[in-house]
């Protein structure tokens, strides 16, 4: 495979760097999106935003800005999940396609086996999963399984907190006996804990979830864990949040950082012609980008198997893959060093960019 392409046809890696910087020095507002990279790549692509005063936004912004978007307007208890593993003697996960969010998300929290620590230490520990899809919702031996659609999980939630403090719901009443019964179980747990993931959950939803959560805490101890979104959107989310104080769909028109989740989301800014350029990063496993237009000039970054027919292509290295990366993870809440498992010659993100940007003239900088 070609190391890069344009327009299906293979060029020279040098040639590919420069025809990038001469698409981004003429553009007059470049978007840099997908962003599906480690810390460094994410650190490269900010900082190429910025110097072409352009724009940057992830593919996974939107379950991301779910989450925050409750942190900073309504708060919430989140937990690392090693404690959740050890205390958690009642888990809730809401939603289905967990395990296919956080892949490791069984073993680590270890649904099978009773918390370490705490209150109810070597006790059974109480699992309840609320819309699991076909195949998970045998995955944890013993769970109370509750059948519910995407559609349905804010109502579920709704009427869970409705229940808990004694209103009444619009529902038959082996419902309200059922919805009674889990109701007193987190009641009466000693360390509850939430599991969900914003790809299934939208903002409302999960700000109901967390009003439940602090409910709860008046007479107990509950709190949550957040899978985060994919292709290292929680590692980009940190970085761009340490460059810049803000999250992605951040852009720099004004030669300083501006957030704002609509103005610079990456459909938005292509599909109505406000970018004219774009750069899309997808390092782990090649997404393509979700706009409609067409035409965009588009330099993609991502690995070999993934090569667009159209516009630009430069072959990348997966992060932790190909080489050494450094990511959020999930398992721990931090950021961690994750060596190569198939080490290849293939450049990373932060490798790609910087020879991209040495293409970039100063008068682009604008």
């Amino acid at each position: 495979m070609e190391t890069a392409t344009l327009d299906g046809k293979a060029i020279a890696l040098g040639d590919a760097y420069r025809h990038a910087g001469k698409i981004l020095n003429g553009a007059a507002f470049p978007l840099v999106a997908g962003l599906g990279a480690d810390v460094a790549g994410a650190r490269a692509a900010i900082l190429l935003a910025e110097r072409l005063k352009g724009a940057f936004d992830h593919l996974a912004s939107r379950e991301t800005l779910a989450d925050i978007d409750v942190k900073r307007s309504f708060g919430m208890f989140t937990t690392t999940a090693n404690e959740a593993r050890l205390r958690g003697d009642c888990v809730v996960l809401i939603g289905p396609g967990l395990t296919q969010a956080w892949p490791g998300m069984l073993e680590r929290l270890a649904l099978a086996e009773p918390p370490r620590r705490g209150a109810q230490a070597q006790q059974p520990r109480k699992v309840i999963w609320v819309g699991p899809d076909g195949d998970e919702a045998n995955a944890v031996p013993g769970a109370k399984v509750i059948p519910a659609s995407v559609q349905e999980l804010s109502g579920v939630l709704a009427a869970w907190r409705a229940r808990f403090g004694g209103r009444p719901v619009a529902l038959d009443a082996e419902k309200v006996a059922l919805i009674d019964g889990l109701v007193e179980t987190l009641r009466n747990a000693r360390f509850g804990v939430f599991v969900w993931s914003a790809s299934t959950l939208d903002p409302l939803a999960i700000e109901m979830l967390q009003a439940l959560v602090i409910e709860l805490n008046a007479t107990t101890r509950v709190t949550g864990v957040h899978i985060g979104g994919r292709s290292g959107a929680s590692g980009v989310t940190q970085t761009a949040g340490w460059m810049t104080g803000f999250p992605p769909r951040t852009g720099f028109g004004r030669g300083y950082p501006e957030h704002d989740p609509w103005r610079f989301e990456s459909s938005r800014l292509v599909d109505s012609g406000e970018a004219d350029a774009a750069l899309w990063i997808s390092a782990f496993d090649g997404e393509k980008p979700s706009w409609s237009r067409a035409d965009i000039p588009l330099i993609t970054l991502a690995p070999a198997h993934t090569a667009p027919s159209r516009g630009l292509f430069i072959k990348v290295g997966q992060p932790g893959v190909t080489h050494d990366a450094v990511l959020m993870s999930q398992e721990t809440g931090g950021m961690m060093l994750r060596r190569a498992s198939a080490p290849t010659d293939a450049p990373s993100v932060a490798q790609a960019i910087g020879a991209i940007m040495a293409e970039v003239s100063e008068g682009a900088w604008r």
